[in-house]
């Protein structure tokens, strides 16, 4: 190949400016910006790939299917499934991950009705479509979590047709984490026996395992999969994350590719080679216990936002075991300064690992500049503890529903 020529040197130079310019100023968005992957980079030098099931052998054998088989097992450990029924891979992201826990729903029930709440993430609507799944959007409540009574009453009225639950373990902009304790109660109540529950639990799967008291979030607490991103509060170059799953549920979906050797039961046929080193050195270097003091951190500064937001009369708040703070949607000068993620008459603030208290001082600050929108508008001050012990509420809720 011949030399880049100055031109397209100089254009690489200006976006490398870029990136360095604006990473001091990210607080709206769960992406850790505090990683150093720089003892993989020989890693780059070959062609590797994937592909297929990482729990078979592939004639393709530069790849990196041992790691990746580690990646899962140390996820599944954290997501409470026993090692000898857990499967999964190294995903793209939360949207693959979450196609991934509907498409085994839908192979599972193929009449089956889907149901989300108004929080979920964006990608799950297009997961339903591309997958051509019947589904019915739930109503949330004001803190982010599904309207259990809704839930019922929608479920009761189509109980003769299995239930694929999507559950939100930490939803996008407010935190919130559906209560897979009511959720099954309502399953039971119904009398409803086929249901899988699929957990979004991209950025609260990282954190509720190293919190000294979590919501229910794991396949103990009747999960049937799961998707977690990596490049969240771990942290990576590049987007990826894990599914989990149990090995029965899979081997209804599987067959074998020939020439390549290997069982076909992802969702991708070539996939990153890379990202599964990426997680399996985070995890080496970190170890649980220092993921641990990571979270008590991210929380700690979280607790520290809501503090500062309403000692000068901005209304802030942030759901149990929640590293989102909710405010009022500021002006746009500090909406794009500080690449603050908008819904509505709301912003957040999310406190990965690389926001210092300092940020939030000067998000504060800049949030009380003339010209600011925040504070407008009618707001409810939300304290996270107001929610936390829900679970009665809603399922008298639901009773009074069902009477």
């Amino acid at each position: 190949m011949k030399p880049l020529s100055l031109a397209a040197r100089a254009r690489l130079n200006t976006l490398k400016f870029t990136f360095d310019e604006v990473r001091s100023t990210q607080v709206g968005y769960p992406a850790n910006q505090n990683f150093d992957y720089t003892e993989l980079l020989p890693f780059l030098n070959y062609p590797a790939n994937n592909v297929g099931d990482p729990f078979h052998d592939s004639n393709y054998r530069s790849n990196s299917h041992q790691f990746e088989r580690e990646v899962v097992a140390r996820f599944a450990g954290l997501m409470r499934l026993e090692p000898e029924n857990a499967w999964g891979y190294v995903t793209s992201g939360g949207s693959e991950g979450n196609m991934y826990g509907l498409y085994l729903g839908r192979e599972l029930y193929p009449q089956g009705i889907a149901y989300f709440s108004e929080d979920t993430h964006y990608s799950v609507l297009k997961n339903l479509r591309v997958l051509n799944m019947r589904n019915i959007m739930i109503k949330s409540q004001d803190n982010g979590e599904i309207d259990y009574a809704d839930l019922y009453e929608t479920i009761r009225i189509n109980r003769d047709v299995p239930v694929i639950f999507m559950a939100n373990i930490g939803t996008t902009m407010k935190g919130a984490v559906d209560n897979l304790n009511t959720v099954r109660r309502i399953l039971k109540d119904l009398a409803i026996t086929r249901s899988y529950i699929h957990a979004d639990a991209a950025l609260s799967g990282m954190i509720l395992p190293f919190v000294p008291d979590p919501q229910p979030y794991g396949f103990d607490a009747g999960i049937d999969s799961v998707a977690i991103s990596g490049h969240k509060l771990i942290g990576s170059p590049l987007p990826c994350g894990v599914v989990l799953t149990k090995r029965d549920y899979v081997a209804r979906i599987a067959r074998s590719i020939e020439y390549v050797g290997v069982m076909d039961t992802t969702l991708l046929g070539s996939r990153n080679c890379w990202t599964p080193l990426l997680l399996w050195y985070a995890f080496e270097r970190y170890g649980l216990e220092g993921f641990r003091e990571l979270v008590a951190e991210m929380l700690a500064v979280a607790e520290y936002a809501v503090e500062r937001f309403n000692d000068v009369g901005l209304p802030a708040w942030r759901n149990k075991n929640s590293v989102t703070v909710v405010f009022p949607r500021p002006s746009l000068e500090v909406f794009n300064k500080w690449q603050i993620a908008p819904l509505g008459d709301i912003a957040h603030l999310i406190t990965m690992p690389h926001v210092t208290r300092q940020m939030v001082d000067e998000l504060v600050k800049d949030c009380l500049a003339p010209g600011t929108d925040a504070g407008r508008g009618q707001w409810h001050r939300h304290g996270y503890g107001s929610y936390g012990n829900g679970d009665l509420e809603v399922t008298n809720q639901a009773a009074e529903v069902a009477n």
